[in-house]
């Protein structure tokens, strides 16, 4: 599955069950995030090893800091999940914000290079 919307382009493997998103995320509110949180959520119900790959998402707002916060509160309740969440340092607001996701989701395995 493949989202391109000239800013941003999120492309979900089945396959390896790994979502990757990349260019600059400036939607407005939850509710222009939802076909985001859709892909998520639709690979979070279909695996129990998932990962997701911002390491080249140069920008998110925060409603895009909310709508990963959802998505992160909702993957914790899944008990047999492990997920992996990769992002770069060479990104600014990833080093902080990523990190708070894991205080949201302690299991959640953060890798950023």
């Amino acid at each position: 599955m493949k989202i391109d919307s000239g800013d941003y382009v999120l492309d979900y493997d089945e396959r390896s069950d790994k979502v990757q998103i990349i260019g600059s995320l400036r939607l407005n509110g939850l509710e222009e995030y939802a076909p985001v949180l859709d892909v998520l959520r639709e690979c979070l119900t279909s695996t129990t090893a998932m990962t997701v790959d911002l390491s080249t998402l140069e920008f998110l707002n925060s409603s895009g800091i909310a709508m990963l916060s959802k998505f992160i509160i909702e993957a914790r309740s899944k008990d047999d999940l492990s997920l992996t969440l990769l992002g770069s340092s060479k990104v600014p607001w990833q080093g902080k914000s990523l990190k708070n996701l894991q205080r949201l989701y302690p299991a959640l395995k953060l890798i950023i290079d």
